[in-house]
């Protein structure tokens, strides 16, 4: 099969690998029809993490069951599936609670696996023309019958509209509330999206990126272009001076100040300082534990410049984390199929896998109009 395959820091190139198959009885084989490109998938595009070479990406995946093993009972042949980009088993303590991102079974050692992604399992990605789903019962979302009609908005149920749904959740936002998302890459234009879902007063989405922010607008919430103001002052502005009752951040380690530098603390203090007392944060962009090629020994070691005295003054409170996709992705993809969720309307390109190599350069260089991209392995 034709996959996506990781050869060093900004190098992927299309290459022919052994085909995907069923190895446990438990498990799934998938035709891929729809594969994205995630903003995380750069993070190890660029080499700033332990991403072996060798390696197929891609955990936000769509596709047409082929294939299932022995022991597999409900998914069946034909069945068009979208697969969370975590993996879970199902069984396991943390999956029992609906933590299905922090499955303790299929990574050994450590809490959670996922497809194609540093630091979590052996798994490979799904930018590719086939991938093997474990425990394939309880990870395939079997979709409704317009799955193809609608493909475009159900494949982003693998990753991006469960995570900034979650990163609503994680903030604590109520219908009626007002909400300042630091990011407008995929994940925070669907925090927003979650948000205007939700019924949200004021949805404030801050970002440098003009085409980014153009998607926020159309969305119905209000851009705040880092490159023109200081978006700490703007949002107080816009709210009176209170600021908002929640805040999301869907940025993550590699978020920048108004230079361009790297900064890892700048959106979480920014957020601190936008947010009412007693407001709740979510954070879902990525964090890590060290960050080798990070600019500053604090940043090396996964720590920051937090503005801790600010935060319990005034009585906030952050939860973090991935998104455990499962806990959503059914209900949202009713949304979907009642055209109350249109989670298409960022894509940008779509493209053939063979293309994928030049779409990775695009999107790594946050190139004009870059802010969406799905691939085809079948086209």
């Amino acid at each position: 099969m034709k996959a996506i395959i990781y050869n060093g820091p900004h190098d992927v190139s299309v290459q022919n690998v052994p085909d995907a198959r069923i190895e446990k009885a438990t498990d799934v084989l998938v035709r891929i029809t729809t594969t994205n490109i995630c903003g995380s998938d750069l993070h190890m595009y660029e080499g700033r993490t332990s991403f072996e070479t060798g390696r197929i990406l891609g955990h936000e995946n769509m596709g047409e069951v082929i294939e299932v093993g022995a022991a597999v009972d409900r998914v069946k042949v034909g069945d068009m599936v979208c697969l969370p980009f975590n993996i879970g088993c199902g069984f396991c303590e943390n999956c029992e609670r609906g933590l299905t991102g922090y499955c303790l079974t299929v990574n050994p050692g450590s809490a959670g696996g996922a497809y194609g992604f540093a630091e979590m399992g052996p798994y490979e990605g799904g930018q590719a023309e086939l991938l093997r789903v474990p425990y394939g019962d309880f990870n395939c979302l079997v979709l409704p019958e317009d799955a193809k009609e609608k493909e475009d908005d159900y494949v982003m149920l693998s990753d991006i509209l469960p995570t900034g749904w979650h990163a609503t959740e994680l903030s604590g936002l109520l219908p009626g509330e007002s909400i300042a998302i630091y990011g407008a890459g995929p994940v925070g234009l669907m925090a927003a999206h979650a948000a205007m879902i939700k019924g949200a007063s004021q949805v404030f989405v801050v970002d440098s990126h003009p085409d980014r922010l153009a998607l926020a607008a159309k969305l119905g919430a209000t851009p705040i272009n880092t490159s023109e103001t200081q978006a700490v002052d703007q949002i107080l502005n816009l709210t009176h001076g209170k600021g908002t009752d929640r805040g999301c951040e869907c940025v993550g380690y590699q978020c920048c100040d108004k230079h361009g530098h790297e900064a890892n603390h700048e959106t979480m203090n920014n957020l601190v300082a936008t947010t009412k007392p007693t407001g709740g944060i979510g954070v879902v962009g990525v964090f890590v534990p060290q960050d080798p090629n990070a600019a500053s020994d604090l940043a090396k070691e996964g720590k920051m410049a937090f503005d801790f005295g600010s935060f319990w003054f005034k009585g906030q409170q952050i939860r973090t984390g991935q998104a455990n996709v499962k806990a959503y992705n059914r209900r949202l993809a009713e949304l979907i199929h009642h055209d109350r969720a249109k989670p298409s309307h960022i894509i940008s390109h779509s493209l053939k896998l063979s293309e994928g190599p030049e779409a990775y350069k695009q999107f790594d260089a946050r190139a004009d109009g870059w802010t969406k991209v799905v691939l085809k392995p079948s086209a």
